[in-house]
């Protein structure tokens, strides 16, 4: 299993750190040696190196499949996917239609296995309309939608059915962030709850970020998120359409971000009339791996521009990856 390797003189510091991103897992023994500590962790850690190391499972401890080969045949357990997500407290499962009538089995195995966990629901359809949301179904334990989740060392608050919100994009929001140069102006598009803007400023010296997002209510926990995370002097939130906002602003950018895979093939000449020669764009697009290559090739054919690399930062489905391309406008 994946953990974080430290030095054992640093051993009560990370552990208190690791405790409070809620990425130690509290499931399997510590191990140390002579000269190093190495700890558990269930989720994504960027600042201390990570190996793989296999550790004993604390006693009498059993995980969530464990827990359901007393409830539910094989088959039945290979319906659920057993990769779910976890904001704040909240866990969001993919749970198949014909397992609803087992769900309070399904429930019990979680909580049991995963004590952080408080809430339980499971996802119905897709994420639709302008505001990406995702409809949800209550499974048990305590209903609850409002999170507080902990990120990169900053705090966002959300309501998981109001804005749309993926945790699984933390190393990429690191990524983006590591890349941004001292007092840059950076425009995030499609913004959501500022999730970019908060690890932005948290993780470099931009000078400014400016956020743009037409959801209302993720506008909202927005402006709480940057005041929870006392980013007030470093982020600038804007609630509308990008169309209407980004021209009203008044500015060009050092750095835009287009996180919007779907449809962001239609604003690219609203962020390019808006970045400053020399600037970064990263534009992200859903596509198999010869489509990406038509979609560079169309941002080539409308501006000149040099690919700084093509990432993949997620799979929506079999063979269709989100991509996030950074180009440099020249």
């Amino acid at each position: 299993m994946k953990c974080v390797r430290v030095n054992l003189k640093e051993a009560e510091k990370v552990k208190k750190k690791l405790t409070d991103l809620e990425v130690f897992d509290d499931n399997y023994l510590v191990e140390k040696d002579e000269q190093y500590i190495y700890f558990p962790i269930n989720g994504i850690v960027n600042d201390y190196e990570i190996v793989d190391k296999n550790l004993d499972r604390k006693r009498n401890h059993l995980s969530f499949e464990d827990l359901l080969k007393n409830k539910l045949e094989d088959e039945e357990i290979e319906l659920i996917s057993k990769s779910f997500d976890v904001i704040g407290d909240i866990a969001i499962l993919e749970v198949d239609d014909k397992l609803l009538d087992k769900k309070e089995f399904i429930v019990e195995a979680l909580l049991k296995s995963n004590k952080n966990i408080k809430t339980v629901i499971r996802k119905k359809g897709i994420h639709e309309g302008v505001c990406r949301l995702q409809d949800y179904e209550f499974l048990g334990g305590v209903e609850n939608y409002e999170a507080l989740y902990k990120e990169s060392g900053i705090l966002v608050k959300l309501d998981v059915r109001k804005t749309y919100f993926s945790p699984r994009l933390s190393t990429e929001r690191l990524r983006i962030s590591r890349q941004i140069t001292p007092d840059e102006n950076v425009l995030v598009m499609f913004s959501g709850v500022a999730v970019y803007g908060l690890i932005i400023i948290k993780h470099s010296k931009a000078n400014l970020v400016y956020c743009v997002e037409i959801n209302e209510d993720a506008s909202k926990y927005a402006e709480e998120n940057v005041n929870l995370n006392k980013f007030s002097n470093k982020i600038r939130l804007f609630c509308g359409d990008v169309n209407e906002v980004v021209p009203k602003i008044g500015k060009k950018f050092d750095r835009i971000l287009m996180p919007l895979p779907k449809t962001s093939i239609d604003f690219l000449d609203l962020a390019l009339s808006h970045i400053k020669k020399g600037g970064i764009i990263h534009f992200y697009c859903f596509a198999d791996e010869q489509e990406v290559v038509k979609i560079v090739s169309s941002i080539k054919e409308r501006c000149k521009c040099e690919i700084l690399g093509i990432f993949k930062c997620g799979q929506a489905s079999p063979r269709i990856f989100r991509y996030c391309i950074d180009f440099r406008v020249l």
